[in-house]
């Protein structure tokens, strides 16, 4: 199970994410509470394993800024989680090895997922970062030979819960560990990683070619030592 710790605003919860055994941490460059600054992610990225996965959090912003930004912070991917269009998420993907395309369960998006060309999908409540859930069943609108990622309202008491439902690819929790808003939860984010790990569901096969992750039989979204 893809874990990704989300709203990173400090070195010190990278560093916890990272010890507690996520495979990602996001930063959101949107305007939120949680919002960081470029330059700063930077600084945070070069004391992180190589092998962490670094996602840059973007809501309707023009590609060319977006492709900017992930450059200048030096992320690995993006996550587009307003209304981008396909056109929007293609033009990214040019520049960007990794596009996650946020959606709205239950929205239009969510039904035409496949149509953003990108393999990774989060599919989240239609209030993201209320910290709220929305119905899991929606979850099975997104088309097939989509990599899903289950965000919305997910703690340490309900991700379980969630992936045994859903089996999506990964999972991707904010507010959900947190003490306060940009500020995380050492036991919670510690839980919450255990929790997620501790179903027992089918594992999805890489792809023909497709290389594995840092950890035994896991699959990465690739080798981010390759670059």
């Amino acid at each position: 199970m893809f874990v990704k710790i989300c709203g990173i605003t400090n070195e010190d919860d990278a560093l916890l994410a990272v010890a507690m055994g996520a495979d990602a941490v996001g930063f959101v460059f949107a305007p939120s509470p949680r919002q960081i600054a470029p330059s700063r992610v930077r600084d945070i990225i070069s004391r992180l394993p190589a092998e962490i996965v670094t996602i840059g959090v973007f809501r309707d912003e023009h590609p060319a800024r977006v492709v900017e930004v992930a450059r200048t912070a030096g992320v690995h991917g993006v996550q587009l989680h307003g209304h981008e269009s396909p056109s929007v998420v293609r033009e990214v993907m040019e520049h960007v090895r990794m596009v996650i395309k946020g959606v709205v369960a239950g929205s239009v998006d969510a039904g035409r997922a496949e149509t953003f060309g990108t393999r990774f999908v989060l599919v989240d409540a239609p209030a993201p970062g209320s910290g709220r859930v929305f119905d899991w069943n929606l979850a099975a609108e997104i088309p097939g030979g989509i990599d899903v990622l289950l965000a919305g309202g997910l703690t340490p008491d309900n991700v379980a819960a969630g992936i045994e439902q859903v089996r999506p690819w990964g999972v991707d929790v904010s507010s959900g560990v947190e003490s306060a808003p940009g500020h995380k939860d050492p036991v919670l984010v510690r839980r919450f990683i255990e929790n997620a790990r501790s179903v027992h569901t089918t594992a999805r096969e890489p792809r023909s070619g497709e290389p594995r992750g840092p950890r035994p039989g896991r699959p990465a979204p690739y080798d981010w030592q390759d670059d």
